[in-house]
């Protein structure tokens, strides 16, 4: 085996491993994450993902290396070498390394996605799980602050009826409050709803009155030029009569 096909059998057998061990299933998510987000791990990921395209690119010339050495010693059934086994045995041999050569650097491209898919999923894995977490306290402690106040609701009501206070029953009272608000709301709403009209209507005129001023400033334009075409023809009339009195006098 060269050094370059050696070199990408010990990356395969460094990814199995990789693989592997992120399978494990005693190391949680975030241990992983923890992991991942080191200083060592995020100094690697500030190029890792030009070093992943590049192995990439390195895999993919192999495989279509290796794909060509295949179909290049492919040739036993198209010559006959019956007359010379030492060919057909240095043919074979040739075969079987291209061949193994080509599974090398399939599985090595192969991992290498499935290796970087699962680490992206072992990543977003833990932080749904902290998110999951946060969200499961928040509640739990809503959970708990509303039984704290329901209990504190029913030591003052007790307090309030040993002293003699009468409590209102939540029902009656507080129905015809929640009926006046929805009142007072439909109100406020039908005010809102009249002033976006009132605007909407000022809007309008003033956008018509913006046209009509326009539309009159142009007409203004068009007078001014024409008059002012009208006066400097009458100043062009007033010097030529200017002119022939002149030439009149002189003679």
């Amino acid at each position: 085996m060269s050094l370059q096909w050696t070199a990408v059998a010990t990356f395969l057998y460094a990814e199995v491993f990789a693989i592997l061990l992120l399978c494990v299933p005693f190391i949680s998510p975030k241990r992983w994450s923890k992991f991942f987000k080191s200083r060592l791990v995020t100094v690697i990921a500030t190029y890792g993902n030009t070093a992943f395209i590049v192995i990439i690119c390195i895999l993919v010339f192999l495989l279509v290396d290796a794909f060509r050495e295949v179909r290049k010693y492919s040739v036993t059934e198209k010559v006959d070498l019956s007359n010379n086994p030492v060919a057909v045995e240095h043919i074979h041999m040739k075969l079987f390394r291209a061949q193994r050569n080509e599974y090398i650097a399939g599985f090595a491209l192969l991992l290498c996605l499935l290796l970087r898919r699962l680490a992206t999923l072992l990543s977003q894995q833990a932080t749904l799980m902290a998110s999951n977490e946060a969200f499961k306290k928040q509640a739990e402690g809503a959970n708990d602050a509303a039984k704290k106040y329901m209990e504190e609701n029913e030591k003052l009501k007790e307090n309030l009826q040993e002293a003699g206070v009468e409590v209102p029953e939540v029902g009656g009272k507080a129905k015809g409050g929640v009926e006046e608000d929805k009142k007072n709301l439909t109100e406020e709403v039908r005010k809102l709803k009249d002033e976006l009209d009132a605007t909407k209507k000022a809007l309008q005129k003033s956008d018509s009155d913006v046209k009509a001023m326009k539309k009159q400033a142009e007409n203004l334009t068009a007078e001014y030029d024409r008059l002012l075409e009208e006066h400097g023809r009458l100043q062009v009339r007033a010097h030529a009569k200017c002119d022939s009195q002149q030439d009149k006098k002189s003679d």
